[in-house]
């Protein structure tokens, strides 16, 4: 039997993939950080790994107005950040 029906090899390895790091609401709202959350203050707190891009997901609820930067947001995370009187920045 030839080496390639031997060994078969599944799928691939996208050189091109990025690494996406998920935070919701509610862990943001445990935090208590004021005013301006970015990647680089949830890496010093180890909530997330450095050199990976941040996406907010919309599950619990903020009760003050702060302001967010990440590379994505879910449609209902930056709804529930503008209606708590924040902002979400994509950067």
């Amino acid at each position: 039997m030839p080496l390639a029906r031997r060994l078969p090899k599944f799928g691939f390895t996208n050189i091109f993939r990025e690494e996406i790091e998920v935070v919701n609401l509610d862990t943001l709202a445990k935090l208590d950080i004021e005013g301006e959350i970015t990647p680089e203050a949830l890496v010093e707190r180890g909530v997330i790994r450095a050199n990976r891009k941040l996406k907010v997901l919309g599950r619990g609820d903020v009760d003050k107005a702060i302001t967010v930067k990440a590379a994505r947001f879910s449609k209902t995370a930056a709804q529930k950040l503008e209606k708590a009187g924040g902002k979400a920045l994509v950067i």
